[in-house]
């Protein structure tokens, strides 16, 4: 099987950076009913970035409105999903970087069973390059 790569949505918040924050925040989003293909939090400062990658951008919106989180602008990122194998992301990697195309965060992980994934970020004036490059949808 080979790697599927597609385009999506992803928001993202500020938040403290203390324990329990993120639980909080995802305890919401489920009793909401959302799920999210991806989920990152990162120290930024003094603070946290939570990036959200849902299923389903539009009911998510609505959902974080509902329980007060104050989202940044929707923005756009890649989810990758393949059969795990020696080199799966340095394909990806040796792709963009043939195109040009820096990569500003990719965080990859095996997702057992032989698969994997990944979510990766590039700059907006590199997106459609990066899709085409790609072969996202």
């Amino acid at each position: 099987m080979s790697d599927v790569i597609r385009k999506v949505d992803y928001f993202y918040i500020k938040s403290a950076n203390k324990p329990g924050e993120g639980a909080k925040v995802l305890r919401a989003l489920r009793d909401e009913g959302i799920n999210l293909l991806a989920f990152s939090g990162f120290p930024q400062g003094q603070r946290a970035q939570i990036d959200f990658i849902p299923e389903d951008p539009a009911v998510f919106e609505a959902a974080a409105k509902r329980i007060g989180l104050k989202l940044s602008k929707k923005k756009s990122g890649f989810l990758v999903q393949g059969q795990d194998r020696p080199g799966a992301v340095a394909e990806i990697m040796d792709r963009l970087a043939d195109a040009k195309i820096n990569v500003t965060a990719i965080d990859a992980i095996s997702a057992g069973e032989g698969r994997y994934g990944a979510i990766l970020w590039v700059k907006p004036k590199d997106l459609e390059k990066a899709v085409k490059t790609l072969g996202a949808f």
